[in-house]
């Protein structure tokens, strides 16, 4: 199993409060990760030596969350700001193949039986500031856009699809409502304000602690002015990505 990070990763912090729990990991420009014992499973529930997972800063899962990997053929990536819950499940192994006489893996059984090769899903992405409730089951393939809110115990079949800044839940996930009005949606993920180093949203702490559901043209003024602060940045430091 191979993880990667930002690259101004600083390294594991083994004193943390809660390194009891997670694997902590730091960075040079503020704040940290979290990822819990345990996390990466295989099919034998044992720990998994194939696949790569990559998460950015100020993620982390809840404890008890396990993702199970199979022969490396998945990958999970996460992006920044994504804060899950308790006893999450991310099944990103292959699947039984349901086109043939019967499902079974023979191979497994010896005797020179074979079977077909498992059907693969794709790599599961969870893109930034998601939040996502206590025990979710996420299936192969998902990709949760900016935004997103999943609800406890939801589960998100393969090759799931949201939208950015939608709310999800039920098993299947269905969209309840989106977060914010459409206009403020845009704005936001033109804003990316992920991409921003955590000084800087110190900087601008108090447009983070607005309202935006109370007043559309308050939200998009905060919005702009947020863009305007992102631009200034950009003008001495160079792009954020």
């Amino acid at each position: 199993m191979q993880i990667y990070t930002e690259d101004d990763f600083s390294g594991e912090v083994p004193d943390h409060p809660w390194a009891a729990q997670f694997v902590v990991m730091s960075y040079a420009s503020g704040g940290f990760s979290s990822i819990p014992h345990g996390f990466f499973r295989d099919w034998l529930d044992q720990e998994a030596a194939h696949g790569h997972c990559y998460i950015g800063r100020c993620s982390g899962f809840g404890v008890g969350s396990i993702a199970k990997y199979d022969a490396g053929h998945q990958n999970l990536a996460v992006g920044r700001f994504v804060a899950g819950g308790l006893r999450l499940r991310f099944l990103l192994n292959g699947q039984h193949d349901m086109r043939t006489i019967s499902t079974c893996m023979f191979s497994v059984h010896g005797m020179g039986l074979r079977n077909v090769p498992p059907p693969q899903f794709a790599d599961t992405v969870i893109k930034n500031d998601v939040w996502i409730g206590d025990e979710v089951m996420v299936l192969g393939g998902s990709i949760i856009e900016n935004g997103c809110v999943i609800g406890a115990r939801s589960v998100l079949p393969p090759n799931f699809r949201s939208e950015p800044y939608g709310i999800y839940a039920g098993s299947p996930a269905r969209l309840v409502r989106h977060r914010f009005p459409e206009k403020v949606r845009a704005a936001l993920v033109e804003l990316a304000w992920w991409d921003m180093p955590l000084a800087w949203i110190r900087d601008n702490n108090a447009e983070f602690l607005q309202d935006m559901t109370e007043d559309e043209d308050a939200a998009l003024a905060s919005i702009a002015r947020l863009m305007e602060s992102r631009k200034a940045y950009e003008a001495v430091h160079g792009p954020q990505t």
